[in-house]
């Protein structure tokens, strides 16, 4: 069976930008914001000023850094059947790891986020199909930022059976965060040998890696974690104003953190987070939703393959602020190229525009599209059989295949079967219906699915471990 692969750049493409990237490296260098990095790059030979906290990088680091990365990894649910692999082909999706706004499923309105929102978020991550990794969706606005990260956590642990994630605050955050999956997993080495989470680390482009950011990294590296790395350079605003110049400023701030990573611990599997975005130059808004935003997805895809790592990209998500045509053209189009493209993992789930707010409708339009971009990538067979000319033969002209057991064979293979948030009804039937938007069903949908669904449990002595790792925090931190 032919498989459909996109590309956006040539060989020789992909060699500019990874010559321009070593260049920067090498002249421009990056500003790390970490004292035991600066420490380490010196060591390693790279050009240290510190005074500047500028780091310069030869080549030959840079090189020697990619090929000690761990290129394939697996990260584990409690459930430890439910998990998302890196590096083998799969497609992962993960719902955001928390908005600070929430659009209010009844009303439609957007408003701050709250612990039932999240609770909601979690529940519905569990149930849908397509979301790989749940996220906690929500920041609740009750609970302390100075410990927030360590109570979704748990929040996360006990409500889903899936691998999770939330967004992490800082170096103390990350080691009561790191206990509650420890407690999970049976200890430090089980947490090592099978690991259920990843650190997120974001340069701020341009070229700067951030303090926070690398005592995190250096935490979840030293405990056996992966790490995504993933600036968001914006063209024309934090990028210079061309998408090849973008991709090659993208591509070192990626690279420098590579570096970084594994002089914490070497072999440290990464996912190489390639999500520019391009800076609408009416609003100087980042936009979600530019047909550049396909684009430079797509040659990050293929940056990453050229140095052999996972690759996570920005995609299926919008500018729009409701679920309509517009979102619709922007998430499918966007989530179709990146996976044509070969993309491990896709832009976070069940946001409104750009970081707007999250929403359960957002996250189960997001979870109906991957549906349908993973029927397109699957394609069709293509053999005597399938073509099927002796069945034509028999049925003849005028006839009709219905009840051919040919058909009965092969239907439910062959055809992605629409499932309730879609309409494929009679135009009086959907009258009859209610007239219903994909966006009204949703909704439906989500509540239907928030009043059924029961997710596998916690055991009742580790909940209580988790709980008690969530008040030590509060008690230290809050």
């Amino acid at each position: 069976m032919a498989k459909i692969h996109v590309e956006v750049l040539s060989e020789k493409e992909i060699e500019a930008i990874h010559a321009g990237t070593m260049q920067i490296l090498r002249d421009t260098g990056v500003m790390v914001h970490h004292d035991e990095a600066l420490k380490l790059l010196r060591q390693a030979g790279a050009d240290v000023q510190q005074d500047t906290k500028i780091a310069k990088l030869p080549e030959k680091l840079v090189m020697s850094s990619i090929e000690k990365v761990g290129k394939k990894y697996v990260l584990y649910g409690r459930n430890p059947e439910r998990t998302a692999r890196f590096g083998y082909g799969d497609f992962v999706l993960m719902s955001s790891p928390g908005q600070y706004s929430w659009i209010d499923t009844d009303s439609g309105d957007r408003r701050p986020a709250n612990i039932g929102d999240t609770n909601e978020a979690i529940k519905l991550g569990d149930a849908l199909g397509n979301i790989t990794i749940v996220g906690s969706m929500a920041q609740p606005q009750e609970i302390s930022e100075a410990w927030r990260d360590v109570y979704l956590t748990g929040e996360l642990v006990k409500g889903t059976g899936k691998p999770t994630r939330c967004w992490i605050k800082n170096e103390k955050t990350a080691g009561y965060v790191l206990e509650i999956y420890r407690t999970i997993a049976g200890g430090a080495k089980a947490l090592r040998d099978r690991p259920m989470v990843k650190a997120f680390l974001e340069p701020i482009s341009p070229l700067r890696l951030p303090k926070d950011g690398l005592d995190i990294v250096r935490e979840f590296a030293r405990a056996g974690q992966p790490v995504s790395i993933g600036p968001m350079a914006m063209t024309s605003g934090t990028a210079p104003a061309t998408l090849a110049a973008t991709l090659a400023q993208e591509n070192a701030e990626i690279l420098a953190g590579v570096v970084v990573t594994q002089l914490f611990a070497p072999g440290t599997p990464i996912t190489y987070g390639g999500i520019p975005h391009i800076m609408d130059p009416r609003t100087s808004i980042c936009s979600f939703g530019s047909p550049e935003q396909g684009l430079m997805a797509v040659a990050m895809v293929q940056m990453a393959k050229y140095y052999g790592f996972p690759v996570y990209v920005n995609v299926c998500l919008t500018d729009a602020k409701v679920p309509d045509a517009q979102a619709g053209a922007e998430k499918g189009t966007s989530l179709l190229l990146a996976a044509l493209a070969g993309a491990d993992t896709f832009g976070h789930c069940g946001i409104c525009g750009t970081d707007h707010a999250g929403s359960l409708v957002w996250l189960a339009l997001d979870n109906e599209i991957m549906e349908y971009v993973k029927r397109i990538t699957r394609g069709f067979e293509v053999d005597a059989g399938m073509v099927a000319a002796d069945v034509v033969n028999k049925v003849g002209p005028g006839g009709n295949f219905l009840a051919e057991e040919h058909t009965v064979r092969n239907f439910r293979k062959e055809f992605w079967l629409a499932g309730p948030a879609w309409t494929r009804q009679s135009w009086d039937g959907w009258v009859d219906s209610g007239k219903l938007s994909m966006a009204d069903r949703l909704r439906e949908q989500v509540k239907q699915t928030l009043s059924s669904h029961e997710p596998e449990p916690l055991e009742a002595g580790l909940a209580k471990e988790v709980d008690s790792i969530v008040r030590a925090a509060e008690r230290e931190l809050g």
